[in-house]
């Protein structure tokens, strides 16, 4: 009997793999910074709070995701009962008031993840000590008050001079109470460790105002870029070393800017032009993942494929190769998803897809977090349903009696567990239709685009059918106007000579990889002038 399960679990262990498609981790932002994702606005009640967090876990959950990366320290400021830092203005409207009637979001949060099995990973900014050059809002203890000497002022913000020991040991305090007080599953930073570079009036790149802090407590570095970046590398490996002596279960993970070095400066550098986390936020992420300093890093890949200063393809590459053993999750940009489809690049609803299975071609990646949680609950050109059915979906598993049933949109697999024999059934499935057929111009170009509800690898092509006034007529080969394997397609009206004056209506219908067709998709009619 037991031979007989072992076989079993074997055979089933192939299946699994052979169809499984979804990533290891499939996280989301929610940022609480201005309150860009949570909460929804000042001045709601405990009842209120809790009702829009359990929509933002219902709905991560909804769409396969399988972790929450939640800001909770958004500028030296808590969404935790914390005995260092105030409550934060964007949770109650003002600094230093906690919710009511009272509940600490963070523990409500983590309870609540965990029961629709999702990881909770808390987010921190740590050097970004005020959103805001003004003290006036911020209460009398607020860090940035009681030590001003540890702060600086850029754009903005108030932020920390990380070249200052005591800064760093403040931080590090604040990390060791989350993980030593909450459950959490992970500790996250994002890009912000020394600010972006601001130019002034004159288009000059304005100074960091950290040179005195330099001339005190250099280490002997004669070069301040070399000794902002072992500042930060100091942080990251005391953080490391800080949460896996408090509980070794947590992991912790960076997720940079998108682009290390530029292959010009550096030849282990990427083939781009865009800015540089190593050169201007002193952000070395190759020397985290080399020490192992990190149990995940995210970089933040926000380009469309194709772009010229900074390619997704080629980025993706470059991290791969370049991930040292490390989990390697891709930060994806859906907040620059274009619903109008005036931008013919994050307006091609299949450019996040695109990326996603470019990703997943490269073995080195594990997973993706999601950018950010507002963007997705307006469902940009149907990215959350191609999520759900598709790029987060988990293989679908269904056990009933002696039988267990692994499904595929072109093969339906059974495992027989009496006989030990798998047997694979042909079921052949007709592509769903497409969706949200719409227009846009630019001068005598017009440009048809729609949404595609199959996984693309299943997809053989697409036509589009033309019919003169606004009624459909029969679909056949007399009224095919073009054929093609993306999910639009551009014509200059001037090419063809009928397209003088008239109104036209044009559908779109899936051919799949089996011939199978789909029935057509909403119509769209066009006034040819």
């Amino acid at each position: 009997m037991m031979k007989r399960v072992l076989f079993s679990v074997f055979f089933l262990f192939i299946a699994l793999n052979f169809f499984a498609q979804s990533p290891k981790f499939k996280g989301v932002w929610v940022a609480t910074v201005k309150m860009l994702d949570f909460p929804s606005r000042r001045g709601l009640s405990s009842y209120e709070l809790k009702n829009e967090l359990l929509d933002i876990l219902d709905s991560c959950k909804s769409i396969g995701a399988n972790a929450v990366i939640f800001q909770v320290r958004p500028a030296a400021d808590a969404f935790y009962n914390s005995p260092y830092e105030p409550w934060s203005e964007w949770l109650t409207g003002k600094q230093g008031r906690a919710a009511y009637p009272y509940f600490d979001p963070m523990t409500f949060l983590i309870d609540e993840s965990h029961k629709r099995g999702l990881e909770f990973h808390a987010w921190i900014n740590p050097f970004r000590a005020a959103a805001t050059y003004s003290s006036a809002d911020l209460v009398n203890n607020h860090i940035s008050k009681v030590h001003p000497e540890w702060c600086f002022n850029y754009g903005a913000n108030k932020y920390f001079d990380p070249g200052i020991p005591e800064v760093q040991d403040y931080i590090i305090k604040i990390i060791a109470d989350i993980v030593t007080r909450y459950d959490v599953d992970g500790i996250h930073f994002d890009d912000y460790f020394y600010p972006y570079p601001l130019k002034n009036q004159i288009n000059q790149i304005i100074p960091i105002p950290d040179y005195n802090t330099f001339a005190i407590n250099n280490r002997g570095f004669y070069n301040i870029d070399d000794w902002r970046r072992d500042n930060i590398n100091r942080f990251v490996q005391r953080t490391h070393d800080t949460i896996k002596k408090i509980n070794s279960d947590v992991v912790f993970g960076i997720s940079p800017c998108g682009v290390w070095r530029n292959f010009g400066y550096d030849d282990d550098g990427s083939y781009t032009t865009g800015l540089a986390a190593y050169d201007w936020i002193y952000a070395d992420g190759l020397t985290w993942l080399k020490n192992n300093w990190i149990d995940y890093i995210a970089p933040q890949l926000y380009w469309y494929i194709g772009h010229t200063a900074a390619n997704f393809d080629v980025l993706v590459d470059w991290w791969s190769k370049h991930s040292f053993g490390v989990d390697l999750y891709i930060g994806l940009n859906i907040y620059n998803v274009d619903p109008t489809r005036t931008d013919p690049n994050w307006g091609d609803p299949s450019q996040i897809p695109r990326q996603i299975k470019l990703a997943q071609s490269y073995p080195q990646v594990t997973g993706f977090i999601l950018y950010r949680y507002k963007t997705l609950i307006k469902n940009p050109l149907g990215l959350n349903d191609s999520l759900r059915n598709n790029y987060f979906a988990d293989t679908a598993i269904l056990i009933a009696k002696n039988n267990i049933l692994v499904r595929d949109t072109q093969v339906i697999t059974w495992l027989n567990i009496d006989t030990n024999k798998v047997v694979f059934v042909k079921k052949e499935y007709p592509p769903q239709k497409p969706t949200n057929l719409g227009k846009y111009r630019i001068g005598s170009e017009i440009t048809l685009m729609w949404d595609c509800q199959t996984e693309l690898d299943s997809i053989k092509q697409f036509e589009v059918f033309i019919f003169e006034g606004k009624n459909v007529g029969n679909i056949s080969d007399d009224n095919l106007f073009l054929i093609t394997e993306n999910n639009y397609v551009r014509f200059d009206k001037k090419q063809y000579y009928r397209f003088m004056t008239k109104k036209y209506t044009f559908v779109v219908k899936t051919i799949s990889i089996n011939g199978l067709e789909s029935s057509i998709s909403n119509p769209i009619r066009i006034k040819i002038r």
